[in-house]
Protein backbone atom coordinates (compact mmCIF):
# COMPACT_ATOMS: atom_id res chain seq x y z
CA UNK A 1 0.00 0.00 0.00
CA UNK A 2 2.85 2.51 1.05
CA UNK A 3 4.15 1.54 -2.29
CA UNK A 4 1.44 2.69 -4.15
CA UNK A 5 0.88 6.04 -2.42
CA UNK A 6 4.67 6.58 -3.21
CA UNK A 7 4.14 6.30 -6.83
CA UNK A 8 0.85 8.15 -6.68
CA UNK A 9 2.79 10.73 -5.29
CA UNK A 10 6.01 10.43 -7.58
CA UNK A 11 3.31 10.51 -10.23
CA UNK A 12 1.54 13.65 -9.09
CA UNK A 13 4.65 14.84 -8.66
CA UNK A 14 6.61 14.68 -12.07
CA UNK A 15 2.95 15.91 -13.64
CA UNK A 16 3.33 19.31 -11.69
CA UNK A 17 6.65 19.61 -12.44
CA UNK A 18 6.37 19.07 -16.34
CA UNK A 19 3.45 21.64 -15.48
CA UNK A 20 5.95 24.16 -13.77
CA UNK A 21 8.16 23.69 -16.33
CA UNK A 22 5.66 24.46 -19.29
CA UNK A 23 4.68 27.19 -17.80
CA UNK A 24 8.23 28.51 -16.85
CA UNK A 25 9.03 28.61 -21.20
CA UNK A 26 5.78 29.97 -21.99
CA UNK A 27 5.35 32.55 -19.55
CA UNK A 28 9.08 33.74 -18.74
CA UNK A 29 11.34 32.34 -21.35
CA UNK A 30 9.57 31.99 -24.72
CA UNK A 31 9.01 36.10 -24.02
CA UNK A 32 12.04 36.63 -23.35
CA UNK A 33 13.69 34.96 -25.97
CA UNK A 34 11.38 36.36 -28.63
CA UNK A 35 11.57 40.40 -27.54
CA UNK A 36 15.34 39.67 -27.22
CA UNK A 37 15.13 38.58 -30.93
CA UNK A 38 13.06 40.79 -32.43
CA UNK A 39 15.13 43.87 -30.91
CA UNK A 40 18.01 42.45 -32.58
CA UNK A 41 16.37 43.14 -35.54
CA UNK A 42 15.27 46.92 -34.40
CA UNK A 43 11.65 45.73 -33.34
CA UNK A 44 11.59 46.98 -30.01
CA UNK A 45 7.98 47.66 -27.85
CA UNK A 46 6.63 47.93 -24.18
CA UNK A 47 8.46 45.27 -22.02
CA UNK A 48 6.96 42.11 -21.51
CA UNK A 49 4.98 41.64 -17.41
CA UNK A 50 4.28 37.96 -16.49
CA UNK A 51 1.54 36.54 -17.44
CA UNK A 52 -0.23 39.71 -18.41
CA UNK A 53 1.84 41.33 -21.15
CA UNK A 54 0.78 44.65 -21.44
CA UNK A 55 -2.38 44.05 -21.30
CA UNK A 56 -3.00 45.77 -17.93
CA UNK A 57 -1.59 49.11 -19.59
CA UNK A 58 -4.12 48.38 -22.55
CA UNK A 59 -6.93 48.85 -20.30
CA UNK A 60 -5.54 51.69 -17.94
CA UNK A 61 -4.64 54.01 -21.03
CA UNK A 62 -8.19 52.98 -22.48
CA UNK A 63 -9.85 54.55 -18.90
CA UNK A 64 -7.91 57.16 -19.00
CA UNK A 65 -9.32 58.02 -22.55
CA UNK A 66 -12.77 56.58 -21.91
CA UNK A 67 -14.40 60.02 -20.86
CA UNK A 68 -12.47 62.04 -23.14
CA UNK A 69 -14.43 63.59 -26.15
CA UNK A 70 -12.75 66.01 -29.50
CA UNK A 71 -13.80 68.51 -31.11
CA UNK A 72 -16.50 68.12 -33.92
CA UNK A 73 -13.82 68.77 -36.64
CA UNK A 74 -11.49 66.31 -35.24
CA UNK A 75 -11.67 63.30 -36.93
CA UNK A 76 -8.67 61.78 -35.31
CA UNK A 77 -9.98 59.38 -32.76
CA UNK A 78 -7.48 56.94 -32.01
CA UNK A 79 -6.24 58.51 -29.32
CA UNK A 80 -9.58 57.79 -27.59
CA UNK A 81 -9.99 54.22 -29.30
CA UNK A 82 -6.29 52.60 -29.44
CA UNK A 83 -4.49 55.29 -27.00
CA UNK A 84 -1.89 52.16 -26.85
CA UNK A 85 -0.94 52.19 -30.60
CA UNK A 86 -0.74 56.03 -30.68
CA UNK A 87 1.41 55.92 -27.29
CA UNK A 88 3.66 53.00 -28.88
CA UNK A 89 4.28 53.95 -32.35
CA UNK A 90 4.76 57.59 -31.46
CA UNK A 91 8.17 56.01 -29.15
CA UNK A 92 8.80 52.82 -30.98
CA UNK A 93 7.99 53.44 -34.94
CA UNK A 94 5.73 51.76 -37.56
CA UNK A 95 6.83 48.39 -36.28
CA UNK A 96 6.52 47.87 -32.43
CA UNK A 97 5.91 44.36 -29.72
CA UNK A 98 3.57 44.20 -27.44
CA UNK A 99 1.89 41.20 -25.78
CA UNK A 100 -1.03 40.02 -25.21
CA UNK A 101 -0.75 37.85 -22.03
CA UNK A 102 2.09 35.71 -23.38
CA UNK A 103 1.54 35.83 -26.67
CA UNK A 104 3.64 38.10 -28.68
CA UNK A 105 1.46 40.80 -31.22
CA UNK A 106 3.27 42.56 -33.59
CA UNK A 107 1.81 45.82 -34.58
CA UNK A 108 2.15 46.45 -38.67
CA UNK A 109 1.46 50.12 -39.68
CA UNK A 110 3.57 49.72 -42.94
CA UNK A 111 1.40 49.77 -46.04
CA UNK A 112 3.83 47.40 -47.95
CA UNK A 113 3.81 44.91 -45.67
CA UNK A 114 0.39 45.03 -44.97
CA UNK A 115 -0.20 44.26 -48.60
CA UNK A 116 2.22 41.54 -47.89
CA UNK A 117 0.31 39.78 -45.33
CA UNK A 118 -3.56 40.96 -46.88
CA UNK A 119 -2.56 39.29 -50.53
CA UNK A 120 -1.21 35.93 -49.45
CA UNK A 121 -3.06 33.10 -50.72
CA UNK A 122 -0.67 30.79 -49.42
CA UNK A 123 -2.35 30.22 -46.04
CA UNK A 124 0.90 31.79 -44.03
CA UNK A 125 -1.33 34.00 -42.33
CA UNK A 126 -4.88 32.97 -40.80
CA UNK A 127 -7.33 34.63 -38.80
CA UNK A 128 -6.46 35.39 -35.14
CA UNK A 129 -9.19 33.22 -33.12
CA UNK A 130 -7.85 33.77 -29.63
CA UNK A 131 -10.68 35.12 -28.06
CA UNK A 132 -13.69 32.61 -28.33
CA UNK A 133 -16.72 34.68 -27.88
CA UNK A 134 -16.16 36.76 -30.49
CA UNK A 135 -15.66 33.66 -32.74
CA UNK A 136 -19.23 32.57 -31.08
CA UNK A 137 -20.41 36.05 -32.33
CA UNK A 138 -19.25 35.76 -35.87
CA UNK A 139 -19.69 32.16 -36.20
CA UNK A 140 -17.44 29.75 -38.13
CA UNK A 141 -18.65 31.27 -41.23
CA UNK A 142 -16.93 33.27 -43.95
CA UNK A 143 -14.79 35.39 -42.24
CA UNK A 144 -13.54 33.31 -39.49
CA UNK A 145 -12.53 30.41 -41.82
CA UNK A 146 -9.27 29.37 -43.67
CA UNK A 147 -7.72 27.18 -46.24
CA UNK A 148 -10.16 24.76 -47.77
CA UNK A 149 -13.33 25.26 -45.22
CA UNK A 150 -12.87 28.79 -46.34
CA UNK A 151 -12.76 28.08 -50.29
CA UNK A 152 -15.89 25.86 -49.75
CA UNK A 153 -18.05 28.68 -47.65
CA UNK A 154 -16.90 30.99 -50.64
CA UNK A 155 -17.84 28.76 -52.93
CA UNK A 156 -21.93 28.72 -51.93
CA UNK A 157 -21.97 32.26 -50.46
CA UNK A 158 -20.30 34.17 -53.17
CA UNK A 159 -23.17 34.11 -56.30
CA UNK A 160 -25.31 35.51 -53.86
CA UNK A 161 -23.44 38.85 -53.74
CA UNK A 162 -22.64 38.87 -57.91
CA UNK A 163 -23.99 42.59 -59.47
CA UNK A 164 -27.18 41.45 -60.84
CA UNK A 165 -28.78 39.91 -57.90
CA UNK A 166 -27.02 42.88 -55.66
CA UNK A 167 -28.94 45.64 -58.15
CA UNK A 168 -32.41 43.66 -57.51
CA UNK A 169 -31.61 43.63 -53.91
CA UNK A 170 -32.09 47.88 -54.55
CA UNK A 171 -35.92 47.91 -54.48
CA UNK A 172 -35.93 45.78 -50.78
CA UNK A 173 -33.16 47.99 -49.78
CA UNK A 174 -35.74 51.10 -50.93
CA UNK A 175 -39.00 49.92 -49.45
CA UNK A 176 -37.31 49.64 -45.81
CA UNK A 177 -35.51 52.81 -45.95
CA UNK A 178 -38.93 54.35 -47.04
CA UNK A 179 -40.31 52.45 -44.07
CA UNK A 180 -38.03 54.55 -41.99
CA UNK A 181 -38.71 57.82 -43.27
CA UNK A 182 -42.10 58.07 -42.92
CA UNK A 183 -41.53 57.40 -39.82
CA UNK A 184 -39.39 60.46 -39.52
CA UNK A 185 -42.03 62.78 -42.06
CA UNK A 186 -44.91 61.51 -39.29
CA UNK A 187 -42.69 62.97 -36.79
CA UNK A 188 -42.31 66.29 -38.84
CA UNK A 189 -46.15 66.84 -39.67
CA UNK A 190 -46.31 67.23 -35.73
CA UNK A 191 -43.29 69.63 -36.03
CA UNK A 192 -42.72 71.43 -38.81
CA UNK A 193 -40.17 73.55 -38.09
CA UNK A 194 -37.73 70.23 -37.40
CA UNK A 195 -37.30 67.47 -35.49
CA UNK A 196 -34.75 66.07 -33.29
CA UNK A 197 -34.08 61.78 -34.45
CA UNK A 198 -31.37 59.67 -32.59
CA UNK A 199 -30.43 58.46 -36.03
CA UNK A 200 -27.73 55.45 -35.46
CA UNK A 201 -30.23 53.15 -33.81
CA UNK A 202 -32.80 53.64 -36.52
CA UNK A 203 -29.69 53.08 -39.16
CA UNK A 204 -29.05 49.41 -36.98
CA UNK A 205 -33.17 49.10 -37.11
CA UNK A 206 -32.81 49.68 -40.87
CA UNK A 207 -29.68 47.90 -41.57
CA UNK A 208 -31.32 44.83 -39.61
CA UNK A 209 -34.36 44.84 -41.71
CA UNK A 210 -32.68 44.94 -45.43
CA UNK A 211 -30.07 42.22 -44.25
CA UNK A 212 -33.30 40.09 -42.21
CA UNK A 213 -35.18 40.39 -45.89
CA UNK A 214 -32.07 40.04 -48.50
CA UNK A 215 -30.13 37.64 -46.46
CA UNK A 216 -33.47 35.34 -45.27
CA UNK A 217 -36.38 36.57 -46.62
CA UNK A 218 -38.00 37.62 -43.04
CA UNK A 219 -38.39 41.20 -41.54
CA UNK A 220 -36.95 42.66 -39.14
CA UNK A 221 -39.56 42.19 -36.43
CA UNK A 222 -39.53 38.56 -37.32
CA UNK A 223 -35.46 38.99 -37.14
CA UNK A 224 -35.33 41.42 -34.22
CA UNK A 225 -34.54 38.42 -31.59
CA UNK A 226 -31.27 37.29 -33.39
CA UNK A 227 -30.56 40.85 -33.85
CA UNK A 228 -30.97 42.03 -30.05
CA UNK A 229 -28.98 38.57 -28.98
CA UNK A 230 -26.11 39.09 -31.44
CA UNK A 231 -25.97 42.95 -30.18
CA UNK A 232 -25.82 41.91 -26.84
CA UNK A 233 -22.96 39.05 -27.56
CA UNK A 234 -21.08 41.52 -29.22
CA UNK A 235 -21.09 43.60 -26.48
CA UNK A 236 -19.91 40.70 -23.71
CA UNK A 237 -17.88 39.45 -26.44
CA UNK A 238 -15.70 42.69 -26.48
CA UNK A 239 -15.89 43.15 -22.56
CA UNK A 240 -13.29 40.26 -22.84
CA UNK A 241 -10.97 41.17 -25.67
CA UNK A 242 -8.29 42.69 -22.75
CA UNK A 243 -8.38 39.86 -20.65
CA UNK A 244 -5.78 37.01 -20.68
CA UNK A 245 -7.16 34.10 -22.71
CA UNK A 246 -6.93 31.07 -21.04
CA UNK A 247 -8.30 28.31 -22.34
CA UNK A 248 -9.57 26.63 -18.73
CA UNK A 249 -11.38 29.80 -18.24
CA UNK A 250 -13.85 29.67 -20.97
CA UNK A 251 -15.30 26.73 -19.97
CA UNK A 252 -16.10 28.26 -15.80
CA UNK A 253 -19.44 28.66 -15.47
CA UNK A 254 -19.01 32.09 -14.92
CA UNK A 255 -21.77 34.56 -14.98
CA UNK A 256 -20.37 36.26 -17.76
CA UNK A 257 -19.85 32.85 -19.77
CA UNK A 258 -23.11 31.59 -19.03
CA UNK A 259 -25.34 34.61 -20.46
CA UNK A 260 -22.87 34.07 -23.07
CA UNK A 261 -23.79 30.02 -23.34
CA UNK A 262 -27.43 31.58 -23.33
CA UNK A 263 -27.67 33.92 -25.73
CA UNK A 264 -25.44 31.91 -28.10
CA UNK A 265 -28.12 28.99 -27.66
CA UNK A 266 -31.16 31.15 -28.23
CA UNK A 267 -29.80 32.89 -31.67
CA UNK A 268 -28.82 29.80 -32.83
CA UNK A 269 -32.26 28.35 -31.96
CA UNK A 270 -34.06 31.51 -33.42
CA UNK A 271 -31.79 30.06 -36.96
CA UNK A 272 -32.19 26.48 -36.83
CA UNK A 273 -36.32 27.79 -36.77
CA UNK A 274 -36.14 29.94 -39.77
CA UNK A 275 -33.82 26.88 -41.69
CA UNK A 276 -36.87 24.88 -40.62
CA UNK A 277 -39.28 27.09 -41.70
CA UNK A 278 -38.30 27.49 -45.05
CA UNK A 279 -37.45 23.41 -45.46
CA UNK A 280 -40.64 23.01 -44.40
CA UNK A 281 -41.97 24.89 -48.02
CA UNK A 282 -38.85 24.00 -49.83
CA UNK A 283 -41.00 21.89 -52.38
CA UNK A 284 -43.96 23.93 -52.40
CA UNK A 285 -41.82 27.25 -52.96
CA UNK A 286 -38.70 26.18 -53.68
CA UNK A 287 -35.67 27.16 -51.34
CA UNK A 288 -35.61 30.77 -52.48
CA UNK A 289 -32.98 33.45 -54.09
CA UNK A 290 -31.60 34.74 -51.63
CA UNK A 291 -28.58 33.97 -49.02
CA UNK A 292 -30.10 31.50 -46.98
CA UNK A 293 -31.50 29.77 -50.32
CA UNK A 294 -28.85 29.20 -52.22
CA UNK A 295 -26.81 27.86 -48.62
CA UNK A 296 -29.35 25.34 -48.20
CA UNK A 297 -29.51 24.21 -52.04
CA UNK A 298 -25.86 23.47 -51.84
CA UNK A 299 -26.71 21.58 -48.65
CA UNK A 300 -29.80 19.40 -50.63
CA UNK A 301 -28.45 16.05 -50.73
CA UNK A 302 -30.17 16.14 -54.42
CA UNK A 303 -27.38 17.81 -55.27
CA UNK A 304 -24.95 15.02 -55.05
CA UNK A 305 -21.67 14.39 -53.32
CA UNK A 306 -19.91 16.61 -56.40
CA UNK A 307 -21.74 20.16 -54.88
CA UNK A 308 -20.22 21.82 -52.11
CA UNK A 309 -21.43 20.96 -49.16
CA UNK A 310 -22.57 23.19 -45.75
CA UNK A 311 -23.44 21.48 -42.74
CA UNK A 312 -26.58 22.59 -40.96
CA UNK A 313 -24.48 24.08 -38.38
CA UNK A 314 -22.52 25.65 -40.84
CA UNK A 315 -25.49 26.96 -42.48
CA UNK A 316 -26.25 28.35 -39.19
CA UNK A 317 -22.54 29.95 -38.75
CA UNK A 318 -22.90 31.76 -41.80
CA UNK A 319 -26.37 33.08 -40.86
CA UNK A 320 -24.51 34.64 -37.80
CA UNK A 321 -21.82 36.10 -39.74
CA UNK A 322 -24.04 38.26 -41.73
CA UNK A 323 -26.50 39.18 -39.49
CA UNK A 324 -23.83 40.96 -37.94
CA UNK A 325 -20.98 41.69 -40.55
CA UNK A 326 -24.54 42.31 -43.20
CA UNK A 327 -26.47 44.96 -41.02
CA UNK A 328 -23.64 46.52 -38.16
CA UNK A 329 -20.85 47.53 -40.37
CA UNK A 330 -23.56 49.11 -42.77
CA UNK A 331 -25.46 50.95 -39.95
CA UNK A 332 -22.52 52.56 -38.87
CA UNK A 333 -21.29 53.68 -42.06
CA UNK A 334 -24.77 55.71 -42.50
CA UNK A 335 -24.40 56.82 -39.19
CA UNK A 336 -20.81 58.78 -39.72
CA UNK A 337 -21.66 59.36 -43.31
CA UNK A 338 -24.72 61.45 -42.02
CA UNK A 339 -22.63 63.18 -39.25
CA UNK A 340 -20.23 64.26 -42.19
CA UNK A 341 -23.06 65.37 -43.99
CA UNK A 342 -24.63 67.31 -40.93
CA UNK A 343 -20.87 69.02 -40.58
CA UNK A 344 -20.17 69.42 -44.74
CA UNK A 345 -23.57 71.32 -45.52
CA UNK A 346 -21.19 72.27 -48.79
CA UNK A 347 -21.41 68.49 -49.87
CA UNK A 348 -24.83 67.91 -48.41
CA UNK A 349 -25.78 70.37 -50.87
CA UNK A 350 -23.26 68.85 -53.43
CA UNK A 351 -24.44 65.67 -53.01
CA UNK A 352 -28.42 66.85 -53.25
CA UNK A 353 -27.47 68.06 -56.18
CA UNK A 354 -26.03 65.22 -58.06
CA UNK A 355 -29.10 63.01 -56.60
CA UNK A 356 -31.67 65.28 -57.88
CA UNK A 357 -29.97 65.56 -61.50
CA UNK A 358 -29.29 61.45 -61.44
CA UNK A 359 -32.66 60.19 -59.91
CA UNK A 360 -34.83 63.22 -59.03
CA UNK A 361 -37.69 62.39 -57.08
CA UNK A 362 -37.72 58.73 -57.93
CA UNK A 363 -36.29 55.98 -55.82
CA UNK A 364 -33.04 55.32 -56.73
CA UNK A 365 -32.41 52.03 -58.96
CA UNK A 366 -29.20 50.49 -59.45
CA UNK A 367 -28.47 52.38 -62.88
CA UNK A 368 -28.97 55.17 -60.74
CA UNK A 369 -27.02 54.70 -58.34
CA UNK A 370 -24.20 53.62 -60.49
CA UNK A 371 -24.13 57.35 -61.80
CA UNK A 372 -23.78 58.95 -58.22
CA UNK A 373 -19.71 59.29 -58.10
CA UNK A 374 -20.14 62.00 -55.72
CA UNK A 375 -21.80 60.12 -53.52
CA UNK A 376 -19.80 57.25 -53.89
CA UNK A 377 -16.74 59.51 -53.07
CA UNK A 378 -18.05 60.63 -50.01
CA UNK A 379 -18.66 57.48 -48.95
CA UNK A 380 -14.58 56.30 -49.54
CA UNK A 381 -13.47 59.28 -47.41
CA UNK A 382 -16.33 58.38 -44.56
CA UNK A 383 -14.98 55.31 -44.31
CA UNK A 384 -11.44 56.16 -44.62
CA UNK A 385 -11.71 58.67 -41.89
CA UNK A 386 -14.83 56.19 -39.93
CA UNK A 387 -14.05 52.63 -40.69
CA UNK A 388 -16.13 50.82 -38.98
CA UNK A 389 -13.68 48.08 -38.18
CA UNK A 390 -10.36 49.84 -36.44
CA UNK A 391 -8.21 47.15 -36.89
CA UNK A 392 -7.79 43.83 -38.44
CA UNK A 393 -5.52 40.70 -37.15
CA UNK A 394 -3.72 37.84 -38.68
CA UNK A 395 -1.12 35.65 -37.19
CA UNK A 396 1.88 33.91 -38.43
CA UNK A 397 1.43 30.05 -39.19
CA UNK A 398 5.26 29.32 -38.79
CA UNK A 399 8.18 30.91 -38.31
CA UNK A 400 8.26 33.15 -41.50
CA UNK A 401 10.05 36.25 -43.28
CA UNK A 402 7.83 39.58 -42.64
CA UNK A 403 9.40 42.54 -44.59
CA UNK A 404 12.92 41.88 -44.17
CA UNK A 405 11.91 40.27 -39.82
CA UNK A 406 11.91 37.23 -39.18
CA UNK A 407 8.46 36.63 -37.26
CA UNK A 408 8.16 33.75 -34.63
CA UNK A 409 4.75 31.26 -35.44
CA UNK A 410 2.10 32.06 -33.41
CA UNK A 411 2.71 36.09 -33.47
CA UNK A 412 -0.44 37.67 -33.56
CA UNK A 413 -0.19 40.40 -36.46
CA UNK A 414 -1.92 43.07 -35.98
CA UNK A 415 -2.58 45.90 -38.59
CA UNK A 416 -3.82 49.29 -37.52
CA UNK A 417 -6.07 50.25 -39.92
CA UNK A 418 -7.13 53.67 -38.36
CA UNK A 419 -3.73 54.60 -37.64
CA UNK A 420 -2.41 53.79 -41.42
CA UNK A 421 -5.49 55.85 -42.67
CA UNK A 422 -4.45 58.76 -41.34
CA UNK A 423 -0.93 58.80 -42.01
CA UNK A 424 0.91 61.36 -43.90
CA UNK A 425 3.40 59.62 -45.63
CA UNK A 426 0.88 57.37 -47.16
CA UNK A 427 -2.46 60.31 -47.79
CA UNK A 428 -0.63 63.19 -47.62
CA UNK A 429 -0.52 66.79 -45.63
CA UNK A 430 -4.10 66.66 -45.35
CA UNK A 431 -4.36 62.90 -43.73
CA UNK A 432 -6.29 64.45 -41.29
CA UNK A 433 -8.88 66.45 -42.84
CA UNK A 434 -11.97 65.43 -44.71
CA UNK A 435 -11.53 65.61 -48.63
CA UNK A 436 -13.94 63.56 -50.41
CA UNK A 437 -12.20 65.11 -53.54
CA UNK A 438 -9.54 62.80 -52.88
CA UNK A 439 -11.16 59.60 -54.28
CA UNK A 440 -11.65 61.97 -57.83
CA UNK A 441 -9.94 59.34 -59.56
CA UNK A 442 -10.50 56.39 -57.85
CA UNK A 443 -9.54 54.13 -54.97
CA UNK A 444 -6.24 53.06 -56.12
CA UNK A 445 -5.56 56.91 -56.92
CA UNK A 446 -6.58 58.31 -53.75
CA UNK A 447 -3.08 57.73 -52.14
CA UNK A 448 0.42 56.99 -52.83
CA UNK A 449 -0.10 53.39 -52.35
CA UNK A 450 -2.94 51.76 -54.02
CA UNK A 451 -3.96 49.41 -51.44
CA UNK A 452 -4.19 52.05 -48.87
CA UNK A 453 -7.89 52.27 -47.98
CA UNK A 454 -8.59 49.13 -46.12
CA UNK A 455 -12.01 49.44 -44.62
CA UNK A 456 -12.71 46.10 -45.99
CA UNK A 457 -9.46 44.89 -45.97
CA UNK A 458 -8.54 44.04 -49.38
CA UNK A 459 -6.62 40.95 -51.56
CA UNK A 460 -8.78 37.48 -51.45
CA UNK A 461 -10.03 37.94 -47.91
CA UNK A 462 -11.54 41.52 -48.94
CA UNK A 463 -15.08 41.89 -47.54
CA UNK A 464 -17.27 39.89 -49.81
CA UNK A 465 -20.18 42.43 -48.71
CA UNK A 466 -18.59 45.53 -49.99
CA UNK A 467 -20.57 45.89 -53.15
CA UNK A 468 -23.78 45.04 -50.88
CA UNK A 469 -22.52 48.26 -48.43
CA UNK A 470 -21.92 50.56 -50.84
CA UNK A 471 -24.65 50.09 -52.81
CA UNK A 472 -27.52 50.42 -49.63
CA UNK A 473 -25.72 53.19 -48.43
CA UNK A 474 -25.96 54.80 -51.60
CA UNK A 475 -29.63 53.85 -51.91
CA UNK A 476 -30.12 55.42 -48.25
CA UNK A 477 -27.99 58.48 -48.82
CA UNK A 478 -29.96 59.29 -51.99
CA UNK A 479 -33.27 58.92 -50.14
CA UNK A 480 -32.87 61.06 -47.35
CA UNK A 481 -31.13 63.96 -49.57
CA UNK A 482 -34.23 63.73 -51.46
CA UNK A 483 -36.49 64.74 -48.75
CA UNK A 484 -34.78 66.28 -45.51
CA UNK A 485 -31.86 68.48 -44.42
CA UNK A 486 -29.59 67.03 -41.79
CA UNK A 487 -28.31 69.53 -39.07
CA UNK A 488 -26.25 68.14 -36.02
CA UNK A 489 -27.89 68.71 -32.50
CA UNK A 490 -26.34 70.59 -30.24
CA UNK A 491 -26.45 68.17 -28.11
CA UNK A 492 -24.22 65.55 -29.98
CA UNK A 493 -21.13 65.24 -27.63
CA UNK A 494 -18.05 63.77 -30.14
CA UNK A 495 -16.17 60.51 -28.69
CA UNK A 496 -15.71 58.01 -31.17
CA UNK A 497 -15.80 54.24 -29.13
CA UNK A 498 -15.25 50.87 -30.25
CA UNK A 499 -17.08 48.04 -29.45
CA UNK A 500 -15.60 45.55 -32.28
CA UNK A 501 -17.14 48.21 -34.53
CA UNK A 502 -17.03 52.11 -34.45
CA UNK A 503 -19.41 53.63 -33.47
CA UNK A 504 -20.78 57.28 -31.51
CA UNK A 505 -20.51 57.01 -27.75
CA UNK A 506 -23.60 59.05 -27.20
CA UNK A 507 -25.22 58.19 -30.17
CA UNK A 508 -26.16 60.83 -33.19
CA UNK A 509 -28.98 62.81 -32.43
CA UNK A 510 -29.78 65.16 -35.63
CA UNK A 511 -31.94 67.79 -36.20
CA UNK A 512 -34.01 66.67 -39.51
CA UNK A 513 -35.68 69.11 -41.80
CA UNK A 514 -37.95 69.46 -44.69
CA UNK A 515 -36.22 70.83 -47.79
CA UNK A 516 -38.12 73.84 -48.64
CA UNK A 517 -39.74 73.73 -52.02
Amino acid sequence: MGGLAWMVAAAAAAVAASWAFNALVHLVWRPYAVARRMAAQGVRGPAYRFFSGNLGEMRRLRAEAAGATLAVGDHDFVPLVQPYHRKWISLYGRWFLYWNGATPNVCVADVNVVRQVLSDRTGLYPKNLMNPHITRLLGKGLVLTDGDDWKRHRKVVHPAFNMDKLKMMTATMSDCARSMMSDWEAQLAKAPGGVEIEVSSRFEELTADVISHTAFGSSYKEGRQVFLGQRELQFLAFSTAFNVQILAFRYLPTEKNLRIWKLDKQVRGMLMDIIKSRLATKDTAGYGNDLLGLMLEACAPEHGSESPVLSINEIIDECKTFFFAGHDTTSHLLTWASFLLSTHTDWQEKLREEVRRECGDQEPNGDMLNKLKLVNMFLLETLRLYGPVSIIQRKASSDLDLGGIRVPEGTILTIPIATIHRDKEVWGEDAGEFRPERFENGVTRAAKHPNALLSFSSGPRSCIGQNFAMIEAKAVVAMILQKFKLELSPKYVHAPMDVITLRPRHGLPMILKRLEA
